[in-house]
């Protein structure tokens, strides 16, 4: 099955700069969330392509800004969930302007206690809701290159087009055809 990478950025905290990479440090911990409640059993004991977004000043070593989705697995391990993630996309915005970055992420989830996987279940049933919050730590350093912008070139002759650019010149005053 292939794995389409959403939307997501990732900023060192506390503040980056634009930069034609985005880089995190390896063992750099990044809280997060699922995007839509997780449940695992015996029966259902994994998982693929499931949805993480970050937390909105999270408790991590560094932050993610709001725009951010990793894509990755979550399995049963014992009596916890154990998450991987495979892939993230981030989209940075500053003012109209936004860059986007893409790539593979390699990181596990910790829950609070530090162990290793989510000590999420109960009665042979484990679930995770959007509103729990856990660390991932990556397994190695993250580097992702900017990806071309489409929109950015889009949004740059709209903005000319509205009388902002060399694209708009101004309208000789003549008298409208249309009128009679």
């Amino acid at each position: 099955m292939t794995k389409t990478p959403l939307l997501l950025g990732l900023l060192l905290a506390p503040s980056l700069a634009f930069a034609t990479t985005l880089e995190l440090p390896a063992d750099a911990r990044l809280e997060v969330q699922v995007v839509s409640s997780l449940s695992l059993d015996a029966e259902a004991p994994r998982q693929d392509d499931i949805l993480l977004r970050p937390v909105a000043d999270g408790s991590g070593s560094h932050q993610v800004p709001d725009y951010c989705v990793m894509v990755g697995d979550a399995q049963l391990d014992g009596e916890r969930i154990r998450i991987t993630t495979s892939s993230v996309t981030c989209i940075d915005t500053e003012g109209s302007d936004s860059h986007i970055y893409s790539g593979e992420i390699s990181a596990a989830a910790y829950d609070s206690d530090g162990e290793f996987g989510i000590n999420a279940c109960q009665d042979g049933r484990c679930e995770i809701t959007p509103e729990h919050g856990f660390e991932l730590q990556l397994a190695s350093e993250l580097a992702i290159e900017e990806q071309e912008n489409p929109s950015e070139q889009i949004n740059i002759e709209r903005r000319q087009a509205e009388g902002d650019g060399v694209a708009n010149p101004i309208p000789a005053e003549q008298p409208d055809p249309d009128a009679q």
